[in-house]
């Protein structure tokens, strides 16, 4: 009985190791550098490299005397028009939960801000969606705890496989 119990655990385990366990992620818009039109970040690029899932949470980080974060629906964000946002965010460190599967508009209502580049298009497509390889796991914590997640499981698995009864 305790040998069966024990190969379910480890099969278990084993399953969810390979099969991934999908956290909810937490994403510095712009990295290090923060929400900006310095131009120090190219924000389309920066976001081609994530997979961004419902449940996942942008964080938008900035001087709050200079700029600013409004949500923006296709037509406002193709033309930086901030005059109509479906959401506008001024603290400074503004954090967004992207709670639906499409697309989020996001731009500075700065003058001249979103011309110049701080606009983003942020795609939240299925958990089901294939990873993309492109991205460095340096990029976010949520590749590093992805992983720290997957060794603890592995780890577990070990303990079990080398006899622990």
């Amino acid at each position: 009985m305790a040998n069966l119990r024990k190969s379910m655990l480890v099969v278990s385990l084993l399953m969810m190791a390979l099969c991934g366990v999908s956290m909810p992620a937490v994403y510095q818009v712009g990295d290090s550098a923060g929400w900006t039109s310095m131009g120090q970040v190219d924000y389309q690029d920066w976001a081609a490299n994530k997979n961004f899932h419902v449940g996942d949470t942008l964080v938008f980080n900035y001087n709050n005397q200079f700029h600013n974060v409004k949500q923006v629906a296709h037509p406002g964000f193709e033309s930086c028009n901030a005059t109509s946002p479906i959401a506008t965010y001024t603290n400074g460190s503004d954090t967004v939960a992207l709670e639906k599967l499409g697309h989020f508009y996001f731009i500075c209502g700065y003058p001249g801000h979103c011309q110049a580049g701080q606009k983003i298009d942020i795609l939240v497509a299925p958990a089901t969606s294939k990873p993309n390889h492109a991205a460095s796991p340096s990029t976010s914590s949520a590749s590093s705890l992805y992983s720290s997640n997957l060794s603890w499981t592995w780890g577990v698995l070990g303990f079990f496989l080398l006899g622990f009864a």
